[in-house]
């Protein structure tokens, strides 16, 4: 199989990677589980500063990893930057709130002292994407290292370099040999790491067919798991909503990463009184976006990250376009050499189009026309996804009532969905389920253990 960085601006080999042998997966898990046997004794104050020294060590080399990112999926040279820096705040939120998120928790059963303690679980397998090469691994390795677990991390195969220096970064913050590895290995080892006795967990982010085989590998291990997967998520905009800051947030939620991000809006519903006026400025705004060489400063948009990625994006177009739906502007790639596409927006889907049904991962955008509130839920909530969505209103009442009604693991009024350290971030439905970041993601992975009459440690 193929490791390799494959730069996608041009779609040239820069560099390849020989996989790891299953002697050496084998040795590598060894020392994982090892490793955890030691952490776990760690004092929590140690294993938080190590944390908190990665996150020092990100900022100090946020240049050179930004540019990794770049080479490796065409993320925009400015967005990779920073990427680098949120994760640096990651580290530092939870190597700053850790010994509080962990600390037992003191209970009285008329009399008899008990207690709850959180322990960590052991080695925790991350099969991670590219897209957001360094976040998804920090988001989850932060709070998982804080808690006394040790990382096994399978990354994305187009991404080995951003995987080795993760790896790499870690063991100079300090962490203990063994305590965090990256494994070079393709997708067809993971279910036996999964199956293997000394691995205690995974999580995943990633496809929902991925996602499929993960949960039910774990599944017959019966070990946890915790899934973050597609998204179709709606943005919503109601008469009453600042039709102009909608726009120009819409054009940004659905052009970031290049469109490839889970969480990007990617249906656009929006109320018929103001559909016009929000259809023009959002196609104005998609139309200005520059799309071009991603180490450039000024540049908007990137390349998509693989070849077959722009293809299947290119597909779901045709297919939507053929079912009856119609393209504003773009709708095809970009000549010449790496992987672009047009910044895209379609109209008039009819129900059943893919870009209704499926997940978008490129800058293709459908604007929905909605009748009323309850048109604009039930559209909202006709997708086998749930995971963000955005909803912009001035109306106090009908804020309310979306919050409460849209089916989503996060629902923002008036803003951009945006993942934030302090916040539980995961989806419902086919999104996933499990939470990742904040006091919830932490205690995803530990043992949490209730203890009777011992009235102290």
């Amino acid at each position: 199989m193929s490791i390799a960085t494959i730069n996608p601006a041009t779609g040239k080999t820069v560099r390849e990677f020989p996989a790891l042998t299953p002697a050496e997966l084998d040795a590598r898990i060894q020392k994982a589980h090892r490793a955890a046997r030691e952490w776990r004794r760690a004092p929590l104050t140690e294993r938080t500063a190590a944390v908190g020294r990665i996150g020092d060590l990100l900022l100090e080399r946020q240049a050179k990893y930004a540019e990794l990112m770049t080479l490796e999926m065409g993320k925009p040279i400015r967005a990779a930057r920073e990427e680098v820096a949120k994760c640096a705040d990651a580290c530092h939120y939870f190597a700053a709130n850790a010994v509080r998120f962990l600390e037992p928790q003191l209970l009285d059963l008329s009399g008899e002292p008990a207690r709850v303690e959180f322990h960590p679980i052991g080695v925790v397998l991350a099969v991670m994407p590219w897209n957001f090469p360094f976040w998804q691994v920090i988001r989850f390795a932060a709070p998982a290292l804080c808690a006394g677990n040790a990382g096994l991390l399978k990354h994305a195969s187009n991404v080995p370099q951003c995987a080795l220096a993760l790896e790499e970064v870690a063991r100079d913050a300090g962490v203990p040999e063994g305590v965090f590895q990256t494994l070079l290995v393709g997708s067809d080892a993971v279910d036996g790491i999964i199956a293997d006795a000394r691995v205690a967990a995974v999580t995943l982010t990633g496809s929902n067919a991925a996602g499929e085989a993960v949960g039910a590998r774990a599944g017959r291990s019966i070990k946890k798991s915790v899934l973050e997967l597609g998204g179709s998520d709606p943005f919503i905009v109601m008469p009453s909503a600042d039709v102009k800051a909608a726009a120009a947030t819409a054009v940004k939620a659905r052009a970031i990463n290049n469109g490839q991000s889970c969480i990007a809006a990617k249906r656009f519903i929006v109320a018929t009184e103001i559909y016009d006026a929000f259809l023009e400025q959002f196609v104005a705004g998609m139309r200005a976006l520059r799309v071009g060489d991603p180490t450039k400063d000024d540049t908007d948009m990137g390349p998509l990250a693989t070849r077959s990625i722009r293809d299947e994006l290119h597909s779901q177009v045709e297919r939507s376009v053929a079912a009856g739906a119609r393209v504003i502007v773009g709708g095809k790639p970009v000549a010449g050499p790496g992987w672009f596409y047009q910044p895209t927006v379609l109209v008039d889907a009819p129900a059943g189009a893919p870009v209704l049904t499926e997940e978008t991962f490129g800058p293709v955008a459908v604007v929905i026309r909605a009748r009323d509130a309850d048109d604009v839920v039930r559209i909202a909530n006709d997708s086998p996804f749930g995971l963000g969505s955005s909803a912009w209103t001035r109306d106090p009442a009908e804020a309310r009532r979306l919050a409460t009604d849209i089916e989503a693991g996060t629902v923002v009024i008036n803003g951009m969905m945006a993942s934030d350290s302090r916040l539980p971030f995961g989806g419902v439905k086919q999104s996933g389920y499990g939470r990742e970041l904040s006091d919830f993601g932490l205690r995803e992975f530990v043992n949490i253990k209730t203890i009777r009459g011992l009235a102290s440690p």
